[in-house]
């Protein structure tokens, strides 16, 4: 880890990092803790608790955060997508010409 010293993270070191070189990852996490506070208001704490919220359109593929778009799923359903050799996630197009 890029931020730690005696086996401990450096948060604000990190944090500050990351408003400063990416400001678009800030923004994308935010919107994330919005869907998870979103859902967790309409069906309650204890049923999100140990679980991701997913969108059915990933907000780096231009989702939104409206309740149709969210919902309940695994952490390791949810943090398991294909990946292209830069990082991002393949696209649903690219699967089927795969297939």
């Amino acid at each position: 880890m890029p931020f730690m010293t005696d086996g401990k993270r450096n948060y604000k070191k990190e944090l500050a990092w990351e408003h400063s070189q990416k400001p678009g990852r800030v923004k994308d996490r935010a919107q994330r803790n919005g869907a998870r506070a979103m859902v967790t208001a309409k069906v309650g704490k204890a049923a999100v608790q140990g679980k991701d919220v997913g969108h059915k359109t990933a907000v780096s593929k231009g989702g939104t955060n409206t309740l149709m778009n969210l919902f309940l799923q695994k952490p390791s359903t949810n943090q398991s997508f294909s990946r292209n050799k830069n990082g991002s996630m393949k696209s649903e197009t690219s699967k089927r010409e795969r297939k």
